[in-house]
């Protein structure tokens, strides 16, 4: 009975979800990975470093944001500074996912290790109509993980071979800086058209611009974050502050 209700949860079906809901995304980061290994190369990393860094990390914009200031020695104070910055939304990301989650507390404390903007948006578009379970949880945000990690120890091996920035991005047949934004875009959009999923949006990435264009990187990222979360607040109906 339970195997013809399509709305009854078992593993076998939550993994075979989470494999078709992350399939876009493990492939619009197949140019991302590629290139941001050809640069770690190109600025003196080994290929294990390369691997490492993006299997213990696990932060696209993180590493990226590292690998632009990268010198040596390398400014470790400076880099964990960004990275907190950059990374700060997750906490916000969490808090808003672990009430949706069905897990145990050590396995999401397990499981936000592979917290991205990507899995959270899945996430939180699943939640929509029923929770999201450790099998569903593993298959999406594991399967990125490793496609993250083998692309760009690929892209650091072939190093030279990849070309430019923008030559990788037509490989692909899209810009490879933009791959990622455009793919989480249509995701936030599916989230729906109320009121205050437009204002938080529109809040949000409106003031994460002003400050990347008048301040720069990472202060955009907490500032979009947090202007998010303070406009959600005020449109929000007053019976849901409460």
């Amino acid at each position: 009975m339970d195997q013809a209700n399509p709305f009854v949860s078992t593993p076998r079906r939550d993994i075979r979800a989470g494999l078709r809901d992350i399939a876009p995304v493990a492939v619009a980061a197949l140019p991302i990975g590629l290139l941001f290994g050809a640069i770690a190369a190109a600025k003196g990393m080994s290929p294990l470093e390369v691997t490492l860094m993006s299997a213990l990390v696990f932060a696209g914009g993180a590493q990226f944001a590292a690998i632009e200031t990268w010198v040596h020695p390398a400014p470790i104070l400076t880099l964990a500074f960004a990275t907190l910055l950059i990374n700060a939304r997750h906490v916000l990301m969490g808090a808003s996912l672990t009430p949706k989650v069905r897990m145990s507390r050590a396995q999401t404390l397990l499981a936000y290790f592979f917290l991205t903007d990507e899995a959270w948006a899945l996430s939180e578009r699943r939640a929509l109509e029923r929770p999201v379970t450790g099998a569903y949880w593993v298959a999406m945000a594991v399967v990125l993980w490793a496609n993250w990690t083998l692309s760009s120890t690929v892209g650091a091996i072939l190093g030279s071979f990849l070309g430019s920035p923008e030559r990788i991005g037509a490989d692909f047949g899209i810009g490879a800086d933009f791959a990622f934004t455009a793919l989480f875009i249509g995701l936030v959009a599916g989230f729906g058209k109320s009121r205050v999923t437009l204002v938080t949006v529109a809040v949000s990435a409106g003031v994460a611009a002003l400050v990347h264009y008048f301040i720069g990187a990472p202060w955009h990222m907490a500032s979009g974050a947090l202007a998010g979360i303070a406009a959600a607040y005020l449109a929000a109906p007053e019976e849901a502050r409460s």
